[in-house]
């Protein structure tokens, strides 16, 4: 089997869980976690995607990362026999991956327990199997980009960051940060946008 270790071509399509990348004019659709979403340009711009082939009986699918971090984070979490590959997704959607890192690395199953679908067994069997291979490494280490990030994107990126520091988790910030953008009639400023998307949230 091929293994595909990274896409570089123009992105046609995406929504929060899905990107189109055109190479060449073959479309490949890759899985993501809301941090690459997040990261993701515009469409019909190019973007370079790191990639890991995810093989199991009948299922066959292509998850992309923006930074080595994300990635290599996502492998360790699917080596854990309790937690499959949508589980990880949403773990790395709930948490960054210094983030998990360091709740791994730390024994901090209540973080863990805190992302939707994590249970008590699972958060303990993950910190059992990875726990000495996290702390073992630079909890401060992040994999520049790969990615092409316009200025929209940058005052979303920021937005969400800022509505995480309010108590939000990553995926409920994420889709009311976007939200909040397509609605503006002009790229919107930091301050505006953290604006509406608060007075979202608290509807």
């Amino acid at each position: 089997m091929t293994m595909i270790a990274h896409l570089h071509g123009v992105v046609v399509a995406k929504t929060v869980e899905r990107v189109v990348v055109d190479v060449q004019g073959v479309g490949y659709q890759v899985v993501v976690p809301l941090s690459t979403y997040d990261a993701l340009p515009d469409l019909q711009e190019r973007a370079t995607l790191l990639t890991t082939m995810y093989v199991r009986e009948d299922t066959l699918r292509l998850y992309g990362f923006a930074t080595p971090d994300e990635q290599d984070v996502f492998e360790r979490l699917i080596s854990v026999s309790s937690v499959g590959s949508r589980l990880a997704l949403n773990m790395l959607s709930s948490l960054s991956a210094a983030d998990l890192r360091q709740a791994i690395a730390q024994a901090d199953t209540r973080q863990l327990q805190a992302i939707p679908g994590v249970g008590r067994k699972t958060a303990e069997r993950v910190v059992l199997e990875l726990q000495d291979k996290m702390a073992g490494l630079d909890l401060a280490r992040a994999g520049p980009s790969q990615l092409v990030v316009t200025t929209d994107e940058q005052v979303i990126r920021d937005g969400v960051s800022a509505l995480r520091n309010f108590g939000y988790r990553h995926t409920e910030a994420g889709k009311v940060g976007r939200a909040v953008h397509a609605n503006q009639e002009s790229s919107p400023t930091l301050e505006a946008l953290l604006k509406a998307a608060l007075q979202a949230l608290v509807r």
